[in-house]
Parts: structure tokens; C-alpha cells; sequence
């Protein structure tokens, strides 16, 4: 686990934690909506029973930190980080994973599937208002969903076949191939009618 909470940090935290009155509190780092463009990282207090199943502790100088399990791989290389100022000072958290993790060869395979999609689909659909995202994966097939621009489009065979399919399967040797669940009898904001 490669999270770092710096000296100072630790410290304010701990003034923190002691104006809770409670034996044992500490702090619990996990991701909301993570590896989705909303996901945001977050740092609550972690009263002793408020644990989860599959939290990874960190313990620290002053208090032990609950990384949620499945966040972990979303806050590799994260910072948490304490500066103080005239007004008093700021706590940041920096997850530069939060959004999109690193994947890699041991990666899962919707791991591998949003992070194309959010790095390397999703940008050129975006310039015609359009979006897709994964829905499950059946048995080795990506079933996707596309949204805005892309649902009702014209063009969207064109698009899940010659764009979007082929460069899923090209950068992921395992997937089997790809399945629009879209609605496209709804097109009130398709790009090609």
C-alpha cells in the first residue's frame, strides 16, 4: 500500500481525534464512486467498531488510518498532507488514481475495461456530446451502455464495432468482444439522427 499521510497531517489529525472523547477513534481514507469521473476521496473519523470487512489498516504514530479494501488500488500513490497558513491551515488529499487507477497485467478485467474507456473512448465520444460505460461483463463480454450524444445515434454500430470494440480487444487480448444494451429509440440528443 502506497499511501502517504506526512508528519503533519498525522499531527492535526490527532488534535483532531482528541476532541472526540473516544478511547481508540481513528481515521478511515476511502473513495466514493471510485475509477468514475465523480469519484471523490474522502478521510472520516473511525470509532473502534465502525471497522469494515476488508479495511486495511495503517498504523500510524498517533492513530490508526482504515484504508477501505476495495479503494486501495484507486488510492495508490495518494498524499495527505497538512499545511498550515495565517488563517490556520489545510488538509489535502491527493489521489491521482481516484479516477482511473493504473492497470496492469494482474489488473481485473473491468479494471481494464473502465480505464480504456475513460482514457482513450470516452474522449473522442465526448466530442459529439457522447459517453459509454460499462454495464457488467458476460462471461468475457463487455456489455456496454452509451449515453448523450451516442444513444440514438446513426452511427453507433459503426461506433461499438470500428471504434470502440476494436480498441478494447486490441488493448485487452482476453476480452471476448463487446455488447451495446442502449436504448436507441430515444434520440433526442444523438449526434446523427
Amino acid at each position: 500500500m502506497n499511501i502517504t499521510i506526512t508528519e503533519a497531517a498525522q499531527e492535526y489529525l490527532s488534535t483532531l481525534l482528541e476532541k472526540q472523547n473516544v478511547e481508540g477513534v481513528g481515521v478511515r481514507l476511502f473513495v466514493t464512486q471510485p475509477g468514475t469521473p465523480y469519484a471523490e476521496t474522502c478521510l472520516a473519523y473511525c470509532k473502534p467498531g465502525e471497522e469494515k470487512d476488508g479495511d486495511l489498516v495503517m498504523e500510524l504514530k498517533y492513530f490508526n488510518c482504515h484504508v477501505e479494501g476495495k479503494s486501495e488500488v484507486f488510492l495508490e500513490e495518494a498524499l495527505v498532507d497538512y499545511s498550515s497558513d495565517k488563517l490556520g491551515g489545510q488538509l489535502t488529499i491527493k489521489a491521482p488514481n481516484a479516477k482511473m487507477p493504473q492497470v496492469n497485467d494482474e489488473s481485473a478485467l473491468d479494471e481494464k475495461i473502465n480505464y480504456y474507456l475513460q482514457t482513450e473512448i470516452n474522449p473522442g465520444l465526448a466530442s459529439h456530446g457522447g459517453v459509454v460505460s460499462l454495464v457488467e461483463i458476460d462471461e468475457g463480454v463487455a456489455v456496454l451502455q452509451f449515453g448523450g450524444g451516442c444513444q440514438g445515434c446513426s452511427a453507433v454500430d459503426m461506433t461499438l464495432k470500428d471504434g470502440v470494440e476494436k480498441t478494447l480487444c486490441e488493448r485487452i487480448p482476453d476480452l471476448k468482444g463487446v455488447r451495446d444494451v442502449t436504448d436507441h429509440t430515444v434520440t433526442e440528443n444523438a449526434y446523427f439522427k
